[in-house]
């Protein structure tokens, strides 16, 4: 299969100017072979607020009319995707990642780990850690600071994904995660990892971009820089079902998940 990584400005608080550029975007990437493409977090809306009452301005519903155009993009086009943005639930708002795939209702993840920093001193944290089936394999999305604590993306690949996706909002200061974590967290699972982050500024805070795609060994396969810009890379999700690591038959074999010793693992859960 191949993914994207849509490394890009946002239109702070404007989601049809967002979902325009996206729509454009799908039928750039389907003409290119891709089979999934990537937004940044909060692409639809944008991150940076300083209030509850700036994040409730820009927060969309899930319903919304930027999401539904979207949708019926990857109908049309045959394409999946998934795009991030604040979400609207009554008086409540999220952090959220929506996954389209033709054929299927639209999926959805809310960030479940929240640092002190924009949108997320406002919204709540979400609860599950789901693994999506989709016609291309199992996938499962975590939201920029979600990379953070390891136990998330363990816990994805121990129920089967063999993606991950990564929407982020990575800014200056966020370069050990988008450098070294997410390789990490790539090699230590033996799954694929696909980061987008986004780049420009935003009410003042400055973005670096470095997304990257990843393999099960922890290799990069196509890295962006500092501006706007799109990668691309092939993956087989089929690798990521082999959890063994034979450097040298017989002789130096590594087992990523049956090596593990669950009993001494007690004080994660304290």
């Amino acid at each position: 299969m191949r993914v994207a990584s849509v490394q890009s400005n946002v239109v702070f608080g404007d989601a049809e100017a967002n979902a325009d550029r996206a729509i454009e975007k799908l039928k750039e990437l389907k003409a290119q072979g891709v089979d999934l493409a990537i937004f940044p977090e909060a692409y639809l809306t944008g991150y940076c607020v300083e209030t509850c009452e700036a994040a409730a301005a820009v927060a969309i519903s899930s319903d919304s009319n930027a999401i539904a155009r979207i949708n019926q993009a990857c109908q049309d086009l045959d394409i999946l995707a998934v795009v991030g943005y604040a979400e609207s639930n009554g008086a409540t708002i999220y952090n959220t990642a929506v996954l389209l795939e033709p054929g299927e209702h639209p999926r959805y993840y809310r960030k479940t780990h929240l640092p002190e920093l924009g949108l997320d001193k406002f919204v709540q944290a979400g609860q599950e850690l789901p693994v999506f089936e989709t016609r291309l394999g199992k996938i499962g999305i975590l939201i920029c600071f979600d990379l953070r604590p390891p136990e998330a993306t363990r816990v994805l690949a121990l129920n089967g994904a063999e993606l991950l996706v990564l929407p982020t909002n990575w800014p200056v200061g966020a370069e050990i995660s988008a450098e070294f974590i997410s390789v990490a967290r790539a090699a230590e699972n033996r799954i694929f990892v696909a980061t987008c982050n986004r780049v420009g500024e935003e009410n003042g805070f400055s973005f670096i971009g470095q997304s990257k795609i990843i393999d099960v060994s922890g290799k990069v396969l196509a890295a962006a820089g500092s501006v706007a810009e799109t990668i691309i890379a092939d993956i087989h999700m089929l690798v990521a079902r082999q959890k063994r690591t034979v450097a040298i038959p017989g002789k130096y074999e590594t087992e990523v998940f049956a090596s593990r010793n669950t009993s001494l693992y007690g004080p994660i859960l304290d």
